[in-house]
This record gives structure tokens, sequence and C-alpha cells, in this order.
């Protein structure tokens, strides 16, 4: 695995990556997340002959914080995304979302359908997620336009038992890896206070695409943790409306089966690539 930072368009993005001359593959972390969420398993999916790269979304880690509310939508963290994959010389490119990541990678796949010649929705929705309360997401809101991203991180960890996402195997991984924690806070801290306000508005009131879904093509794998509650619903939603979608609950997992059952997500994925690859 390497790091480089790689102009996309009107952005800088810092993207890891590896296995470099493989078959393009996009992995797309989430709402304050980092290319680092998908690190353990770069070099595996390199040696597996994927060209993986996963960049920091403008706003996040290392890449670029534009200023203003209006630099950040799903519309142009997809743009992004298109342009990196320009910047790559990638025409068509395997693309894999976490969460918000999922949401964007939607709109690059209605966007532009033929540039994608699979696709992963992981732990992701069509529309608002469930069980998300507006009401903790505006004191969220005031926090960060008052006090900032730390004060923010410091309020989350003292409610971590409150978090619409925690679940038995986030508590466990917490237990087992705690430096995992610690990285939270960090992608939390790298997060663009703009980026923070403008997504979580967006993400509660974007409208459903599940019919908009309907018309994807492309081969599609919908991947969800057994406890994340929140997706869970809309995971088999989608499964369901697009053709010839694939859908797979990985057990002992929440919200970030990547990390927390590992070897069954691994599975998952890499059967599905194989096929489509």
């Amino acid at each position: 695995m390497r790091i480089r930072r790689v102009e996309a368009g009107a952005v800088g993005l810092e993207v890891a990556e590896a296995g470099a001359g493989g078959r393009p593959l996009f992995a797309v972390h989430g709402f304050t997340g980092a290319k680092e969420d998908f690190a353990d398993h770069l070099d595996r999916l390199g040696a597996a002959g994927w060209h993986t790269v996963a960049p920091d979304l403008r706003g996040h880690g290392d890449s670029d914080h534009p200023v203003g509310q209006d630099a950040y939508d799903f519309e142009v963290f997809a743009g992004d995304l298109l342009a990196l994959a320009d910047a790559l010389d990638w025409d068509r490119f395997a693309l894999l979302g976490h969460s918000m990541g999922g949401m964007v990678a939607q709109f690059v796949a209605l966007q532009a359908p033929t540039r994608v010649r699979a696709l992963v929705l992981m732990d992701t929705s069509s529309g608002p997620p469930e069980g998300i309360e507006p009401e903790q997401v505006e004191i969220g809101a005031a926090v960060v336009r008052q006090q900032g991203m730390a004060v923010l991180c410091e309020l989350q960890e003292a409610q971590a038992e409150n978090d619409p996402l925690a679940t038995p195997a986030s508590v466990r991984l917490r237990r087992e890896r705690p430096e995992l924690v610690e990285y939270g806070h960090r992608n939390t801290l790298a997060s663009a206070p703009d980026m923070w306000l403008s997504m979580t508005t967006r993400m509660l009131g974007q409208d459903d695409r599940l019919d908009r879904l309907a018309s994807l093509e492309m081969p599609v794998l919908v991947l969800v943790g057994e406890q994340d509650r929140p997706f869970v619903g809309s995971s088999e939603r989608m499964a369901k409306a697009i053709p010839g979608a694939r859908l797979v609950v990985i057990p002992d997992a929440g919200h970030s089966p990547q990390v927390e059952n590992p070897e069954a997500w691994w599975a998952a994925l890499t059967a599905f690539l194989e096929e489509v690859g």
C-alpha cells in the first residue's frame, strides 16, 4: 500500500492504493471516515489482482477542505470520484461504497452507469437512514457551529452507548482493538465543519432513490452487518429492487463489517469480485 496525492478536477485527493496495473476498484469510506477504513485489505486486494484506490473524500482526512457548505453534496462527491477515475486513466471500474460512501456510489452509478462495471453497496441506504433522530443531529450541529469538531468528538465519546450505530460487534471491537477508538477520533477531528454540517442535513433530507436504482444494469452486491439496524431494512429493499442484485448479511457485524468480521466480509466481497472480474 502506498499513499499519494492526486489532482481530481477542482480538488486534490489523498489516496491509498495497492495493486497498480490490476483491475480498477474504488473503495469509498463513509461520513467522517478515511481511506484507512480499508487499510487492512488493500494489499490483499492488490495481491488478488485489483488496483484498489481508497481516497479521502473532500472535506475528510488529508484531502482538500473547500470552504462553505455548498462545496459538499452527493453530486459533488460523485463528480470528484469520476474526476479521480479520469486522472487515473480508468475508463471503467468496480466501485465499493460504505455508508455515506455507498450513497455517493449510487450517484456515480446513476450518473455514469457505463463506467461502473460492478457496484458494492455496503451498510448504506437509498434514502434517509432509519433510527437517526434529527434532534440529536441538530444538537451536534449546534456544537460544531459554536464550539468546533473537538468538542463534538468529546460529546460523541461521552454518549457512545447511545450512538444509533453502536452494536455488540462495535463494543467488542472497541475492547479488542482500542487503537481504533483513537483512529475514529482523529478522523472526526480531520473532518471539515462545513462538510459535517452540510452532509448531515443532506443525508437526513435526501429523497429516496429506490425507484431510480431499479434501472441499474451492472452486477450489484449489497452487503450489510446483521446488527446494523439503521441499514438492514434499506439493504433488503435495495437488493430486492435492483435487478439481479445479491444481498449478503455479514454475521456478528454491525456498521463496519470489514473490521468487525473481516474474514466473512472478505469472502463475500471477493467471491462477487471474481465473478464480475
